[in-house]
């Protein structure tokens, strides 16, 4: 079996949440945490490498993509996915007003 290795740069957010740390990427809708931060960090490159090989494994790579807002581009190199992930553009703190 051919394995192919791609590249790319992906934004994740680290949350701290009591004692555990929370690793959060929205281009993936995936999330997993740790004990410290770097922890946190390792395991969201093994569980983002996990979420890759089951969507090429399953041929479902493509549509779960385009579902999470990536957009096809030409491959500048043969390491390149040929997928642009979403960018995340700002973060604020916003008011919500909830009446009960």
């Amino acid at each position: 079996m051919i394995k192919n290795n791609f590249q790319f740069q992906l934004q994740v957010s680290f949350i701290k949440e009591g004692d555990k740390f929370i690793a959060y990427s929205p281009a993936l809708d995936l999330s997993t945490s740790g004990d410290t931060l770097e922890q946190a960090r390792k395991r969201f490159e093994e569980i983002s490498a996990i979420f890759f090989e089951e969507c090429v494994r399953m041929g479902t790579l493509e549509d779960v993509l385009q579902d999470l807002g990536w957009q096809k581009k030409t491959p500048a190199s043969s390491f390149d996915l040929g997928w642009a992930p979403p960018v995340i553009i700002g973060q604020e703190s916003q008011r919500i007003n909830v009446h009960m």
